[in-house]
Order: structure tokens, then sequence, then C-alpha cells
């Protein structure tokens, strides 16, 4: 499937569909409720190794759960050190794949090439889920901030809850004097690349800096590396507000993100509409699945605040045992069953058949060198 191919299936995805649940569940098994096994290519054997996002951790571990459940001889090894540690042991050949909120740009794509083969690394869009602007104010679940109001909280234009820019967007809620405390990531991330993404199209005039993994240096704050580790401030602090991956929130409040005329709040179902009108990134490899998001969209119900994580596999290995295990591995994870166990342990929104069946091409391209 080309490139233009993959756009027209991208803009008619219909992820929200699909029946979801944000709680945990113990069946991570990957099997069927008829007991039949889960996709992933029975039979393969071997260690595959990966390395990356922190967002994609309570996933990793059903499909981890299910697929080695279907597969015994086989062992799937991740390290959740981030998207910029992940990119950075995938295109050095210290990783079989990789785990990323945010794609490869193109100096990590052609430095992908060399490890491999010719048409380099390609992205398959494995998680997507919205990134919570999530805070800890005792008595409020719930409040109402635009693209503007965000921008000025996490650059520190806005000190205190009950400022007018909040206030006068909230006038049922009890807004107290607490000083806001910011806490982002100190390590390279693709969810901060991805919340960067929709405070400089949503708050241009706000959001001066470049869009980038790191955190501005000019607008440093309280700091803490990965998802738990925000998530931690941000839950022992009052007053203080992050950005992180819906899932690992806990029962921190967050904020209604302000649509056109309306705020909404975060679930799989709304970030499912921002996927709906995503395009995707040109120049790569034929069968590469990654996606543009239209962050300052107006569509009713759309949360534009969403992470697509992708895994990085290469499109030619070295040895014929990791081209299957890789392969096996990634069609279990795109199954119905690998995303079913996806949303039920980390509340993610399952692909569409669309997406599935544009992954299963891409991922049916794996080769072997020689």
């Amino acid at each position: 499937m080309k490139a233009s191919q993959f756009g027209r299936s991208a803009a008619v995805l219909t992820i929200g569909a699909l029946a979801l649940t944000a709680c945990g569940s113990d069946n991570a098994t990957g099997e069927t409720a008829s007991g039949e096994t889960a996709a992933g290519g029975a039979g393969v054997s071997g260690t595959l190794t990966g390395i990356g996002a922190s967002s994609q951790q309570a996933a990793m571990t059903a499909w981890q759960n299910g697929f080695q459940g279907a597969n015994p001889e086989a062992q799937v090894q991740y390290s959740p050190d981030g998207s910029g540690a992940g990119r950075e042991a995938f295109t050095a050949g210290g990783a079989d794949f990789a785990g990323t909120d945010a794609y490869l740009d193109e100096e990590e794509y052609e430095a992908s090439k060399e490890v491999c083969g010719p048409d380099g690394g390609f992205h398959i869009p494995a998680y997507i889920s919205p990134i919570a602007v999530a805070f800890n104010l005792p008595g409020l679940d719930t409040v109402n901030m635009d693209g503007e109001t965000i921008a000025q909280v996490f650059t520190g234009e806005i000190t205190t809850w009950n400022d007018p820019a909040i206030a006068e967007q909230n006038p049922d809620a009890e807004l107290p004097d607490t000083p806001i405390t910011v806490v982002h990531r100190n390590d390279e991330s693709g969810t901060t690349e991805n919340f960067q993404e929709y405070l400089a199209a949503a708050a241009p005039e706000v959001w001066t800096a470049e869009v980038s993994g790191n955190w501005p240096s000019q607008w440093a704050s309280e700091n803490n590396k990965g998802t738990a580790g925000v998530v931690s401030s941000t839950s022992s602090t009052e007053g203080a507000i992050t950005y992180a991956d819906a899932s690992a929130i806990g029962d921190l409040g967050t904020v209604a993100v302000g649509v056109g005329e309306e705020y909404v709040e975060y679930s799989s179902e709304a970030a499912s509409k921002a996927v709906e009108t995503s395009t995707p990134v040109e120049g790569r490899a034929e069968y590469d699945m990654a996606m543009d998001l239209e962050r300052d969209t107006t569509e009713s119900g759309s949360y534009p605040i969403v992470l697509v994580s992708y895994h990085l596999y290469c499109s030619q290995y070295d040895s014929q045992e990791t081209a299957d295990l890789a392969k096996a591995f990634g069609e279990y994870v795109i199954s119905e069953e690998g995303q079913q166990a996806a949303a039920d342990s980390a509340g993610s929104a399952p692909m569409s058949e669309n997406l599935r069946t544009s992954a299963q091409e891409a991922l049916s391209n794996i080769t072997a060198a020689g």
C-alpha cells in the first residue's frame, strides 16, 4: 500500500465505535472467549528486545503476556526508558524494535537504513491514547481550560488556580488561590513532543519554543523522569499540574480542553476522533504508517491532545529468526486480541479495521538479509 493509499485509509478510521473500558483487567492472556489462541505466529522462538516509550508500559505488559502465552518458546523484553532512548537504541542497532510516541525525524530515519537495510525502519501505530492534562486540587475533578490558558499555565504566565483566565471558564467552580506547580518530564519523551505540538498549534503566540521531545529550558519547573515520575510528583504536590498518558494518572483531576465552542474531556472515543483527520508523513518507506495529527481541530467531541505511540520495526533484519519473531509479535499487537488486551489494561483505543489492514500489509513485508 502506497503512502497515498494509507492516507485514504487513515481518513476513515472508526476506532471510537468500539466499546472500551478504562479499568484494569486480569485477562491479558490474548485468548478469545472460545479459548482459541491469539494471533501472532504460533511456533516462533527466540528473544525480541525492545526499548522505548513508558506510555506503553501497561499495554506492553499485556502484549508480552498474551504473545508469550501463545508462543512459549519466545520472549519479548521491553525497557520503558522513554521514546528518545528507544529511537536512539533502535537506530544504533541496540534494539530489535522500539516504542516511540514520536516518529523518526529525517536524520533518524536515514540512520535507521544503516541497521535496517535500504528501506530503513517503519512505524506501526500500536497504541492510541489521550494525553491527560492532570492536576492535584482536592475537591475538584475537572477544570475547563482552552488551549491558550493551558499554554499560559505551562509557560508560567498563570501562577494560581483562581487566576481570572481560569475562573471565567469555570463560573460554577470554587477555585482556590493555591499556587500552580508545573511538573514536566526531564527525559526526552514523545509524550512531551506530542503535548508541545498541541500547545504550538492551539496557542502559537504563547508557546513560542520549537517543538521538541525535551522540555524547553526557559520554562523549566518541577520535573521527574518518565510517566510514572511526573504522576508521582503531581500526586504528592497540592496545586501541581502535569501532562501524562491518560492510562497512568490514577485519581488526579483532569482538564476538559476547549475545542471550538465546547470543552471536551479526555476519552478513548474523543481521542480517536482526532486520529480520523490525520495525514501520512511523506518521504518514508513504502509501508510506513507515521502520521501527522490536526492539533488545532474544532471538530465537536474531538480531544486534540492525543498520543499515537508507534512500534518501530526494521524492514530487513539480519537473521530469519529475528524477522519472524518481530513479524509475529507485531501481528499479535495489532490483532483484535492484542488491541483489546491493551484497551483492558491501559484504556487505549483499539485500531479500526482499515488501520489494521494497512498494518498487516506493512508487517508482512519484513524480510531477512540474504
